[in-house]
């Protein structure tokens, strides 16, 4: 952290800073793969969330106490948390467990997609034209790439796919409704707030199943991956992207999203051997000429809200 504070006035800092925030969480869903070779998807999540909780909880502490909320905005948070914390880590290190590293991240960048489609049903955006098609060439993608009319469920990964699609819109609705929390009391204080009730619900469900579990047999592998989920691709990403928030705008950080998928299209056949295959290219250039029209410059409030969450595809 102290590198970053020492560049604060070096005009590229901010764009080194968000470089590594995408390489830090294009490579979360290729270790957590790793992970989940010896750990169940539910005490990987409460690992995941408890180990962010106390330590946002201690960055927070460092810098200041937290700031209290509201009733009404208390049950506001519950709900972001439930979405964007509880649902969104179980629908995605469940689906990961069923599904390719590749196709994890592909799915997940249809995130603004569901932000947009939710943004305009609860009357946030407008739809157009440009919109439109851009969210029906998205589903396209997802569509052909899950394959539904061929799908039987006991697939190797159409379940999985299935549950990061359901996680992408429950990402995609936190983010809709979020933006109001994150103006009034600062992300840091939210994003504490939303992991510490995340831990209170995970916790308890992950002990469970990994009460079951023969944990001393997982090897060191699986135990330095773990610390490198909580410290690297959840603290260390999310404190970069907030601290490169201030300096740079919002599209600018938008741009880098989609290194994610490059990234972890790049490490997860030389790490796991997962291969490339015609339906995963044709469904890449779907989806991202369809996240590339929702996501085009414009006046939209949810895409806004997409350009200030980019850990959205973090997962």
């Amino acid at each position: 952290m102290q590198l970053f504070s020492r560049y604060k006035h070096h005009s590229s800092a901010p764009h080194v800073a968000l470089i590594l925030v995408q390489l830090f969480f294009g490579t979360w869903p290729v270790v957590g793969k790793i992970v989940l070779r010896s750990i169940p998807s539910t005490g990987l999540v409460a690992f995941r969330v408890t180990g962010a909780a106390v330590a946002f909880a201690i960055l927070r502490r460092r810098l200041g106490r937290l700031g209290k909320l509201s009733k009404r905005d208390l049950a506001w948070l519950v709900l972001c948390s439930l979405l964007g914390v509880i649902l969104n880590q179980f629908l995605f290190v469940k689906g990961l467990s069923l599904t390719t590293v590749i196709n994890a991240t592909l799915l997940g960048t249809t995130i603004p997609v569901f932000t947009l489609v939710i943004s305009i049903a609860l009357g946030h955006d407008r739809p157009s034209l440009r919109r439109v098609a851009g969210i029906l060439l998205a589903a396209a993608g997802v569509i052909y790439l899950v394959d539904p009319l061929r799908a039987t469920f006991s697939s190797e990964t159409t379940m999985g796919n299935v549950l990061i699609v359901a996680n992408s819109l429950s990402y995609g609705a936190y983010i809709a409704i979020s933006g109001g929390l994150f103006r009034r009391y600062g992300a840091l204080n939210v994003i504490t707030l939303m992991f510490l009730i995340g831990a209170i619900v995970t916790l308890p469900v992950g002990g469970l199943t990994l009460d079951r579990e023969r944990l001393e047999s997982a090897g060191l592998i699986v135990w330095l991956s773990l610390v490198y989920i909580v410290v690297v691709p959840t603290v260390g990403a999310y404190y970069l992207n907030a601290w490169a928030l201030t300096k740079v705008r919002p599209s600018t950080v938008a741009t880098y999203i989609y290194l994610q998928p490059l990234i972890a299209f790049s490490i997860a056949p030389l790490v796991l051997g997962e291969k490339w295959n015609s339906r995963t290219l044709i469904a890449s250039l779907l989806i991202f000429a369809g996240v590339g029209l929702v996501t085009k410059r414009g006046r939209s409030s949810a895409v806004k809200e997409v350009a200030e969450h980019p850990e959205a595809l973090a997962h």
